[in-house]
């Protein structure tokens, strides 16, 4: 093999561009751990060869392979204090290409099938190596969001459909949740002062999109703080009392997180700590946008990410949010309060209605929450979207959808009966959505 060129012609911009790390990385790699040794101009700025940037993919290579920085470093240097070239026979398995090419596209499309066959015949063996063939051929953050990020939609999609698993569903999160957790953890030590909070809010267990979203500014050299799924509204606001990030991000998938979330954003926008949001459910429904005091981020994880940039870039103040009316936020609370005497009620309707099932209690309780969620958003119509969706996954397990509608009459009767004049804010909206499907 010809050796390297040692000769230093190569800007920083240019060093960044071929091998896909920010330039705050680049830096401190080379002061703390003294890889790569460019050479300084006369007027102090950094040129390097091409021996350099080999360094650097080589070590960016070993992090993908799941070593953390340090370790890759020390291995270096044990090659070297051996008489080996690193280079020489270790050169990277991983290249930094944005965006793919239309080839590699096709073949990240065929690797993403392969991943998901495997998982639906839990071979995490085969996924993990479907993975490991992307990585060879592709960026950190292609892989995540080709292979990943589309993969796991793809699987809740089949589940939806009826035509995967709640097993499968799970296996294959589990595997993609896995897989950040490793990336994140090999990403270096923050090379940016600026502090971003993450997390989900309380009842919102779908926390793959946050990860991904953590590995990501990570990446970034920016000090991420993960805080999980499912962060109760106090221990949360604890949390950034704490260390005053300079950014909270939440995201919510569902209504009934979503109405968690702006309990959660009026409480930072009163301690003046900004705050981010992003989630399926802004997507599904953009009308809630309106209620949110916070920054809505996009409606993909890529916009996210520059959004969090610009946010961090030049703060601003937060956006108008419509006011959502105590009126609403009492009803919410008194059906909450009757919701035992209520599901009663119903039982007994659908048993005289013949409609009675085994999963009906199931169907009452995510029916309750999200009515409920929908009312503290100011407008118990939210909920329409969450029909259409049970609707949908009704169909997808051969259950007659025509059963929905009585269902729905059925729960007017039990809120008129248990609620009287105090319920009509919802009986008045299920009696217009009766009326016009």
């Amino acid at each position: 093999m010809e050796p390297i060129s040692r000769i230093a012609i190569y800007n920083l911009s240019a060093v960044m561009k071929e091998t896909g790390l920010q330039p705050d990385v680049i830096r401190v790699w080379e002061r703390r751990y003294g890889l790569p040794k460019p050479q300084r101009t006369a007027g102090g700025h950094r040129l390097y060869s091409e021996y350099d940037v080999a360094t650097l993919k080589w070590l960016h290579a070993r992090q993908i392979e799941g070593l953390s920085i340090s370790r890759a470093v020390e291995l270096w240097k044990e090659l070297s204090a051996a008489g080996h070239d690193p280079l020489q026979g270790y050169l990277p398995t991983i290249e930094v290409r944005e965006p793919a090419p239309p080839a590699e596209e096709d073949h990240l499309d065929t690797l993403r099938t392969e991943w998901l066959n495997a998982c639906l015949v839990f071979d995490d063996s085969k996924a993990e190596n479907t993975v490991n063939q992307a990585f060879g051929i592709a960026s950190v953050e292609t892989v995540c969001f080709e292979i990943l990020q589309k993969g796991v939609r793809q699987m809740g999609d089949w589940w939806h459909q009826g035509q995967a698993t709640v097993q499968q569903e799970h296996f294959a999160t589990g595997l993609a949740i896995r897989r950040i957790d490793t990336l994140v953890s090999t990403t270096p030590n923050p090379t940016r002062q600026q502090t971003v909070l993450v997390g989900c809010p309380a009842g919102e267990w779908h926390s793959f999109p946050i990860r991904l979203l953590t590995l990501l500014l990570r990446r970034r050299g920016l000090n991420v703080i993960s805080l999980g799924a499912n962060i109760p509204l106090d221990q949360m606001q604890q949390t950034a009392a704490s260390i005053r990030p300079d950014l909270v991000v939440l995201a919510a998938q569902q209504l009934t997180t979503a109405a968690a979330l702006r309990s959660a954003s009026v409480l930072f926008q009163q301690a003046k700590i900004p705050m981010a949001y992003g989630g399926l459910i802004f997507k599904r429904i953009p009308g809630l946008r309106e209620k949110i005091p916070g920054f809505y981020l996009g409606d993909t994880l890529e916009n996210c990410v520059e959004r969090v940039e610009e946010l961090l870039a030049d703060p601003v103040h937060y956006p108008e949010s419509t006011f959502v009316s105590e009126t609403d936020l009492e009803i919410a609370a008194r059906f909450r309060a009757k919701w035992p005497q209520i599901e009663m009620r119903l039982m007994a309707g659908l048993q005289e209605k013949s409609l009675a099932s085994e999963y009906m209690a199931t169907v009452n309780a995510f029916f309750a929450e999200g009515l409920a969620a929908a009312l503290e958003l100011g407008d118990p119509a939210w909920m329409e979207n969450d029909l259409a969706w049970v609707g949908q996954l009704l169909t997808g397990r051969q259950i007659s959808i025509r059963r929905l509608k009585p269902y729905l009459d059925a729960y007017r009767e039990a809120i008129e009966s248990e609620m009287g004049e105090s319920g009509m804010r919802i009986t008045g909206w299920l009696r217009n959505y009766l009326d016009g499907n």
